[in-house]
């Protein structure tokens, strides 16, 4: 007789009937105190503590100019945009987003590579890393739509299986963090705390999540408390800055209702040692052009 497999146990409940908020059961930052990196200990420091960190500039204004024209390139290519890893808007039908991006194209492919950004993600991580996900977002002036209130490892956990909190992301500015064109907002020290959000995933969830958030969303009453105890940062700055970020921090944006367009590059770094299972709130896997399972393949 044959049994069935062992179920990875779940530290961190979501999708059920109830909100129910889970202490965080892992470290912030993986490595060794005093391993070599480019984040200097005193910054580490306050990644642990907040759960972000700011890079000002991770690039220069001409590789600005290199990665802009790529972004311009791909949004623009018809067989881009028929393309199933691209998102469009619900409303005006322009693009979003662009997943899997550092698939598509060469370019992005070597800033995943890029000594500056991967050594930072080894080390706050301590290990190998592979690319859970990476898209292009762009947000046009005069009403591009934001991204409501949500932790992504609550939607990593539920819907791909990632068991742990051991994954990072980059957002990379290709245009002005102004405070008024729908910046990134974190509530700093909100990665200490799960979330478990209430309410069922639905089958193919994947298809609307992505165009508008509705399953993993926290309830108006638990966003005023954590707004209330951590307070909110909207990150402002150059094209060419970047914000690091913890898997677990509560975050959103703004919808951009400027003349002023915001585009970034967004790159999800897991570690090689969380591997993604199951999915533990949802039925289905996603596809994994949105959240990759295999192979698992370290970044060199």
């Amino acid at each position: 007789m044959t049994t069935a497999p062992e179920r990875t146990t779940d530290l961190y409940p979501t999708r059920g009937a109830t909100e129910v908020a889970t202490p965080r059961q892992e470290p912030v930052v993986w490595s060794e105190p005093g391993a070599a990196g480019p984040i200097q200990p005193s910054e580490l420091q306050a990644f642990e503590r907040d759960g972000f960190l700011t890079v000002n500039p991770l690039i220069s204004p001409d590789e600005v100019a290199v990665y802009r024209a790529e972004l311009d390139r791909l949004i623009c290519d018809p067989a881009v945009r028929a393309d199933e890893r691209s998102i469009v808007e619900p409303t005006s039908q322009d693009v979003r987003s662009v997943f899997e991006v550092h698939k598509i194209s060469e370019v992005f492919a070597g800033l995943v590579r890029d000594p500056r950004v991967l050594d930072r993600a080894r080390q706050i991580l301590g290990s190998d890393v592979y690319v859970h996900q990476s898209r292009i977002n762009v947000k046009p002036g005069f009403g591009a739509s934001g991204f409501y209130w949500h932790s992504d490892f609550e939607t990593w956990h539920a819907e791909d299986g990632l068991p742990r909190m051991r994954t990072v992301s980059v957002s990379i500015a290709l245009t002005e963090n102004y405070d008024t064109n729908g910046g990134l907002m974190i509530m700093p020290g909100s990665h200490k705390t799960f979330l478990g959000c209430a309410g069922a995933t639905p089958k193919d969830n994947y298809k609307k999540s992505l165009q508008m958030q509705d399953a993993g969303t926290p309830s108006n009453e638990a966003l005023t408390e954590m707004a209330s105890r951590y307070g909110i940062k909207l990150f402002t700055g150059p094209a060419g800055s970047a914000t690091w970020f913890d898997c677990n921090c509560m975050h959103g944006s703004g919808d951009n209702i400027t003349p002023f367009p915001r585009s970034n590059v967004f790159i999800v770094f897991n570690s090689v040692e969380n591997a993604a299972v199951e999915p533990f709130a949802a039925p289905v896997r996603r596809p994994e052009f949105i959240g990759a399972r295999a192979p698992f393949v370290p970044i060199k």
